[in-house]
């Protein structure tokens, strides 16, 4: 890890270690529901927990999950990548949830469970603000609730959700985002509403893993084609956990096609690889390299055509690397600086302020 770069960490996971934790955050109602109902846990994702890809081996607990404190947090991650800051992106399952009032509820109680549990016990935490999209008023109700707490710095959703993320219907969303000064997080993920794939659901992690690329290149192909990048200029779209080497071909595809159809398109007025470079970042971890080339970073970076667009995260307690060098191989030296903050800093305008309190 290099050293006296102030790194910004752009994606780090608590993990809630129960349904109990989260009770204290609920109202009197739903405290009755989740006991009369017996809900003890929210996990519900297909991947087996036990897996090592799934949490770094000496980053589990007694119980072999991930790490579920921020004293743990502190120990595996900040205190080794020397993080200045780090952006927790809770992940646990509120999207999954059917019913909206209780999705609703679970979320709020989910955000309000990160700020007192972590953003209160460690100044250098920030995190996102997790929407429950069941409900699109509700999503909006809740960054109103939580923007004037400036420690969250943006909005999170999966990147398998209920529907492309261009979609109209959640401009309100994108409208909230902008007047607060807030981007939007779209995380490896599924809320299970629809198959992992375009031809059908998957039998093994391998496969919904390896799914998460298509998703996220249909949701950057839905906020480019919607209009919705060129209605929000100043909205900045994280993909996080998305790998990053694939997106070189699939602008170059989607520009391509576009040149053809751009008449029934007409609000995209410029090139989708222009848009996408503008407003939308990604996180290096995975980066999906060949780590035997050492070309092969260079040569992706002249592909990708900006400096401007990677984030650093260690995305613990996920295992994507091996130790503690969390700068996949091969970045040019003199791109760090951006790489491991300059570039969170132009990403998150509420970070900016905090440089000079270093």
């Amino acid at each position: 890890m290099p050293t006296g770069l102030g790194a910004i960490d752009c994606d780090v996971h608590p993990m809630v270690p129960a349904m109990s934790a989260l009770s204290p955050y609920l109202d009197e109602f739903w405290r009755d529901q989740v006991t009369e109902r017996g809900i003890t846990q929210l996990d519900g994702q297909s991947w087996p927990v036990n897996t090592p890809k799934t949490i770094r081996a000496d980053w589990r607990d007694a119980k072999g999950r991930g790490a579920s404190t921020v004293a743990e947090l502190q120990t595996q991650a900040l205190g080794p990548f020397g993080a200045d800051l780090a952006i927790l992106n809770p992940l646990y399952g509120v999207q999954m949830v059917l019913n909206a009032d209780m999705a609703v509820a679970f979320t709020r109680a989910l955000n309000d469970w990160t700020r007192a549990e972590w953003l209160d016990r460690d100044p250098r935490l920030r995190a996102s603000i997790v929407l429950p999209l069941q409900d699109i008023g509700a999503a909006v109700e809740e960054i109103e609730r939580l923007a004037p707490d400036r420690r969250f710095v943006q909005a999170l959703v999966l990147a398998m959700g209920d529907a492309p993320l261009g979609k109209r219907q959640f401009w309100p969303v994108y409208e909230a985002l902008v007047r607060h000064g807030l981007p939007l997080g779209v995380h490896a993920g599924s809320a299970y509403r629809h198959p992992q794939t375009s031809v059908g659901w998957t039998s093994w992690y391998l496969e919904e893993y390896v799914a998460n690329q298509q998703a996220f290149q249909s949701q950057l192909a839905s906020l480019v084609t919607e209009g919705t990048l060129g209605k929000f200029p100043d909205l900045k779209v994280v993909l996080l956990e998305s790998g990053v080497t694939w997106l070189p071909a699939f602008l170059w595809r989607l520009g391509k096609t576009w040149k053809g159809v751009r008449f029934e398109v007409p609000w995209v007025d410029r090139s989708p690889a222009e848009l996408v470079r503008d407003q939308v970042r990604l996180s290096v971890q995975p980066f999906d390299a060949p780590e035997d080339d050492p070309g092969a970073v260079q040569r992706i970076l002249d592909h990708l055509r900006s400096e401007d667009m990677l984030l650093w995260a260690s995305d613990w307690p996920h295992w994507q690397f091996d130790g503690n060098a969390a700068v996949p191989p091969g970045f040019p030296e003199a791109m760090l600086p951006k790489l491991m903050r300059d570039n969170a800093l132009a990403t998150y305008g509420r970070l900016r302020g905090e440089e000079g309190s270093r």
